[in-house]
């Protein structure tokens, strides 16, 4: 692989030597063999887990976005258009605060209603165009709360949605720097002023996804004290949430390796989908969170992989349908996840391109800038027949990821 190919062994290799520690010392700390990180370090062997990323970071003491680099520059336009919004963002999450008055003249409430849907349905993982409505959103809900008490409530719900909207965004195209904290401790702000156990969840689960690479032993403790506090689920919306944390709850534990953990909260959200309507029609999707037995299906497909049970995965791949959850970024994830277990096997690496290419194809500002996805292209690359068709379409995926391809 070329310097730029092997950006995360670099670093890892930079990071080793600047805190004088050994090979040997780094690898027993991060639990794998001084050969494996060598490889690693060198370009020649692509790092694909969660749980091995988490783990040198660890080692290392560093944030695993000190090992990835993100954000990347891809070499099209489209990931760059979504970047382009993030400093526009971050300046509306610092300037509005719930209960000031942003001292501007907000549109009706219907325009502003409709646009906070359309953040979580049609620009969902689009993050140009959430970055080309979200500042001034934001602004509007603000002085909306504060002057129009008809719709008071609605507008902390609508915040609810533009802060999620904002976590998003500044997570998946800025790297953890600070800003999608700041969106989700706005949305606690929201959640208490809300005083509702749903929505006090709902913004637990936010923080969890906002920083839980930075601490898994943290995010799985602060996720299992949302749960004991939301009490008993004696409604859809409080078991949609629950299911949601239990989901963090074993991202949590799968990056720390403990998969006997990590099963148990799959088997509990598999659980409370027992509780929502059997009719999927019928299921109110609360908070646009599309709990449900598929989005479980596509939760264990990512955690599985990251445990190294590719096998498995396949298998459990056969009854998930993504294609009922109208969220371009969970469908989008599901095909990454089938992607990057489906790489570990010569035999269905063609199938793996082909997956990795139809994720990137429904949320391609996401998927182009995951540094699993990168990794495992870049694992692909040398090992997938040059003179293929499937050759021709992963060197067209590395180049729009900005990848060099290796030959």
């Amino acid at each position: 692989m070329g310097r730029d190919d092997a950006h995360i062994g670099r670093r890892v290799r930079e990071i080793r030597t600047w805190r004088r520690m050994s090979l040997t010392a780094t690898a027993e700390l991060a639990g794998m063999t001084g050969g494996y990180l060598s490889m690693i370090e060198r370009g020649l062997r692509a790092i694909t887990k969660r749980s091995v990323l988490e783990a040198l970071a660890h080692a290392l003491r560093v944030s695993p976005s000190e090992l990835t680099g993100q954000p990347y520059t891809a070499a099209d336009p489209v990931s760059a258009e979504g970047r382009a919004a993030l400093n526009e963002v971050r300046v509306a999450l610092d300037a509005y605060e719930l209960g000031l008055d942003p001292e501007i003249t907000p549109r009706p409430w219907p325009l502003l209603a409709a646009d906070a849907h359309r953040l979580n349905t049609d620009l969902r993982a689009d993050y140009a165009g959430q970055g080309a409505i979200l500042p001034d959103l934001l602004a509007e809900l603000h002085a909306a709360y504060v002057r129009d008490p008809e719709h008071r409530r609605d507008a902390l719900i609508a915040l609810m949605y533009a802060y999620y909207a904002a976590t998003c965004t500044t997570k998946n195209l800025g790297g953890v720097d600070g800003w999608p904290l700041l969106a989700a401790l706005h949305a606690r702000s929201v959640a208490e002023e809300l005083d509702a156990p749903e929505w006090l969840a709902y913004a637990a689960y936010l923080r969890a996804y906002a920083t839980g690479q930075q601490n898994r032993p943290h995010q799985h403790a602060s996720v299992i004290r949302a749960l004991d506090q939301i009490g008993p689920h004696t409604n859809t919306d409080i078991v949609q949430v629950a299911g949601m944390l239990h989901l963090s709850a074993a991202l949590a534990s799968t990056a720390q390796g403990k998969a006997e953990e990590a099963r148990l909260h799959l088997a509990e959200a598999t659980h409370l989908t027992t509780h929502l309507p059997d009719n999927p029609d019928q299921n109110p999707n609360f908070a646009y969170l599309y709990f449900s037995r598929d989005n479980v299906g596509i939760w264990s497909v990512g955690l599985n992989t990251d445990l190294g049970e590719g096998g498995r995965v396949a298998e459990i791949a056969r009854d998930v349908h993504p294609e009922t959850i109208p969220a371009p970024d969970r469908q989008g994830i599901y095909w990454s996840d089938l992607g990057r277990a489906l790489a570990c096997e010569p035999a269905t690496r063609d199938q793996s391109v082909q997956s990795l290419i139809r994720a990137e194809r429904i949320a391609p500002q996401l998927i182009r800038t995951r540094p699993l996805v990168r990794e495992t292209v870049l694992g692909l690359l040398p090992k997938v027949a040059h003179s293929s068709n499937t050759s021709r379409e992963l060197r067209g995926l590395a180049y729009r990821m900005g990848i060099a391809p290796t030959r």
